[in-house]
């Protein structure tokens, strides 16, 4: 499954940079840029076998909650996630699919760090986790198959990208915008 959600990131990726080069380049907030790369998402995600998943920008409920996290010091925070594909509760299975924080570079090394330290949390798995709410779900959102950390240099035009599976950064890179 890691597998075919990291292809279906790297076609959603490609095609952003390819169709929204413009939006990229013109600086606008990332907030708009990840409605941008949501849309490309969901089109990819139609014609696959995840065409039931969502995708979502900030999203930031499970179960009705506030979505929390547990990170590496054991505290529980509220997060709120950039973009994330995920079944909105649906597949006890497997609820989630990726999780995405993207950030400009000029944003300082502590938010940046914030944002990676989510993604570690977020790409943790269950098994890790011992609440587990009366539906099945843990009280602390984990799970997500593959983390994404996609940080935007728009005067070197380039995109820093860091991958996240099981609570570890396994790969990173930069591709030119």
């Amino acid at each position: 499954m890691l597998r075919r959600v990291f292809e279906i990131f790297i076609e959603a990726s490609n095609l952003f940079v390819e169709n929204e080069r413009e939006l990229v380049l013109s600086k606008v907030s990332e907030r708009c840029l990840c409605g941008s790369f949501m849309l490309i998402l969901r089109k990819i995600l139609d014609d696959t076998e995840f065409n039931n998943y969502f995708t979502d920008v900030e999203y930031n409920r499970n179960e009705g909650r506030v979505k929390t996290i547990i990170d590496e010091d054991f505290e529980i925070l509220d997060i709120t996630c950039d973009l994330i594909v995920h079944s909105r509760g649906s597949m006890i299975g497997q609820d989630n699919l990726l999780a995405i924080e993207m950030k400009k570079d000029y944003h300082s090394t502590v938010e940046k760090t914030k944002d990676k330290k989510r993604l570690k949390a977020l790409t943790k798995p269950i098994s890790e986790v011992t609440v587990i709410s009366n539906t099945g779900f843990p009280i602390n959102v984990c799970g997500y198959i593959l983390g994404v950390y996609y940080e935007i240099s728009v005067p070197q035009r380039e995109i820093f990208i860091e991958y996240y599976v099981n609570g570890n950064v396994v790969s990173n890179y930069t591709k030119q915008i």
